[in-house]
């Protein structure tokens, strides 16, 4: 299917508006899995022209994903992974786990970013980042597109070496989202240490309801809004 090529567009209003010499592009993936970490790569780009053929990662092959991130690897300037566990996931709920594995990326990039631009329409970064949310950021974007593919495929690289112990699950296939091996296998066997026990796919499974998790949400402070303890929302 034809697509548009990503440009440096919002990088450079960025740089125009805000004075930004670093320029950030951010994106996660493994937020809708139900095993596994939630990953999130930081990327740093400048405005060389890209490998030809960067996208978002979900419109490219596994095959040409895998040969394309080893190509971004050492053609961007910069690029960092950040993850949030399970037990993260489950104890912080998923904005707050996507601001810690974010963070955790942005941190580890050698040179610190003055601005972030953010695959999506929710800033779950916040302060103290200057960010720019794009929705469909991972298509349009050439920084964001190289941060999908590169989270991509180290992620499923990871969920496969995750699920060696665990194959009824087929992690290497799914990289943890559901299909109808993982299902089966999770009513059969039950969670495996890299579920999250917090989601409601556990409602549907008598058999191991009682390893749930229930997380207590803070109540929001007066006056502020249900966005503001980071602990609402993306939690299915």
């Amino acid at each position: 299917m034809p697509y548009q090529p990503p440009t440096h567009s919002v990088e450079r209003s960025l740089r125009a508006t805000t004075g930004a010499k670093v320029v950030a592009g951010v994106d996660e993936v493994g937020r809708g899995a139900w095993a596994g970490p939630v990953t999130v790569c930081a990327a740093v780009t400048g405005l060389r022209r890209p490998p030809d053929g960067l996208t978002d990662s979900k419109l490219l092959t596994p095959r040409r994903r895998l040969v394309l991130a080893g190509e971004l690897e050492t053609w961007v300037t910069a690029y960092a992974l950040g993850d949030a566990s399970p037990l993260e996931i489950d104890e912080l709920g998923m904005t707050a786990a996507l601001r810690l594995a974010a963070t955790r990326a942005l941190d580890a990039l050698p040179v610190r970013p003055d601005a972030v631009i953010l695959d999506g329409k929710h800033d779950y970064l916040g302060e103290p980042w200057k960010v720019r949310t794009v929705i469909k950021g991972d298509q349009s974007c050439v920084a964001v597109a190289a941060a999908s593919v590169i989270a991509k495929v180290r992620r499923d690289a990871m969920m496969a070496e995750l699920g060696t112990g665990h194959a009824d699950f087929g992690f290497c296939d799914n990289a943890g989202y559901p299909s109808p091996v993982h299902r089966a296998a999770l009513a059969e066997l039950g969670p495996t240490p890299y579920h999250r026990l917090s989601w409601s796919y556990l409602d549907s499974l008598p058999k191991w309801q009682h390893l749930k998790r229930v997380r207590v949400v803070p109540a929001p402070r007066a006056g502020a809004s249900p966005e503001a303890g980071g602990q609402l929302g993306f939690d299915f």
